[in-house]
């Protein structure tokens, strides 16, 4: 890429007047800087290393010593803001097709083995770089606007509507799930029936673009997560007690999910347990709390088999989680 392009992408100022005009690769991990690369410097102590390997530019945004005038050094407002909009110009060139999605199906997409052209974004805006700089053109990238910055990509399409293949339910718990789809038995599945209705988007997705995959044991999500524990709230193996603390972060859920328990746990004593400041619909089955500490309490005061708790995760609970590998029969 050369230097007026990047000058213009990064909204950047020349420091000083360089004999390199054009670049190689653009890297920010100043030990797997090549020569002729451009360095994006995220930290300042990693400049003097990236020079010394090659490197052509070096990008920043806070008050740096010029120690080469032979090489670029290009001053931005926000070296992250630089990098999202050097990795925006990449993708448009690799004609990048991007579906939007929400947390479940991405993390469940995560899970699933797909071909290169299919890739499930992750992480900060580092990883995400990293896994996209290097992509195969016309890719498809699937992200959460909640988890990766939207105006990364220009291309956004809308998730088809009709399944081509449902998922049909042959055995379910609350927690686990045994189902049919395209014609192959997936047996005692760890994923809640809840979660099957963003599954089977997510299949139809990746049936109406011809992405070939391959769906492996699934393992928790950090939505809508399963707990077991003895009275004193000790932390038992997955389907070993009789009462179960349900954790979920995200507040927006909530609704869904107490709909869910109260059709396929109706039989079981359920309290859900709220930040003070959520709405959610008032009852005698429905406390609020201001801090984690309130949490301990409210569930020592109440008789349940399940406690759906809204806001944090287990790392409330005093001990730390065994391996919960073995299934339950609720």
């Amino acid at each position: 890429m050369r230097l007026e392009n990047i000058l213009a992408l990064t909204h950047g100022k020349l420091i000083n007047e360089p004999f390199v005009k054009s670049f190689e690769n653009i890297v920010f991990e100043a030990s797997k800087v090549k020569r002729g690369d451009l360095f994006i410097a995220f930290e300042e102590k990693a400049i003097q290393t990236a020079i010394l390997n090659g490197a052509y530019a070096v990008v920043f945004d806070k008050p740096t010593q010029i120690s080469d005038n032979e090489i670029a050094w290009i001053k931005v407002q926000d070296t992250e803001d630089a990098l999202k909009r050097l990795l925006r110009f990449r993708l448009i060139e690799k004609e990048i097709i991007a579906y939007e999605c929400n947390e479940i199906t991405l993390k469940l997409a995560l899970q699933v083995i797909t071909e290169p052209s299919f890739i499930a974004l992750s992480g900060d805006i580092k990883s995400i770089s990293k896994t996209l700089w290097h992509a195969q053109n016309n890719s498809f990238v699937l992200f959460c606007p909640t988890l990766c910055d939207k105006d990364l990509f220009t291309n956004i399409k809308k998730f088809p509507k009709t399944a081509i293949e449902p998922i049909t339910i042959m055995e379910q718990t609350l927690f686990e799930t045994s189902f049919i789809y395209d014609n192959t038995f997936y047996e005692r599945q760890l994923i809640s029936p809840f979660f099957i209705p963003f599954l089977e988007e997510l299949l139809h997705l990746f049936k109406s673009i011809k992405i070939n995959f391959r769906l492996r044991k699934f393992t928790p999500i950090d939505h809508f997560e399963a707990v077991f524990t003895n009275k004193k709230f000790e932390i038992k193996e997955f389907g070993t007690s009789d009462k179960v603390l349900i954790f979920e972060l995200n507040t927006q859920l909530i609704k869904n999910e107490i709909k869910f328990l109260q059709k396929q746990a109706s039989w079981a004593k359920t309290i859900y347990i709220v930040p003070y400041t959520t709405e959610c619909e008032d009852s005698k089955n429905v406390f609020r709390y201001k801090n984690k500490n309130e949490i301990i309490d409210i569930l020592k005061n109440n008789i349940f088999h399940f406690a759906l708790v809204v806001g944090v995760d287990k790392s409330i609970l005093s001990k730390p989680l065994v391996n919960q590998t073995q299934l339950t029969l609720f």
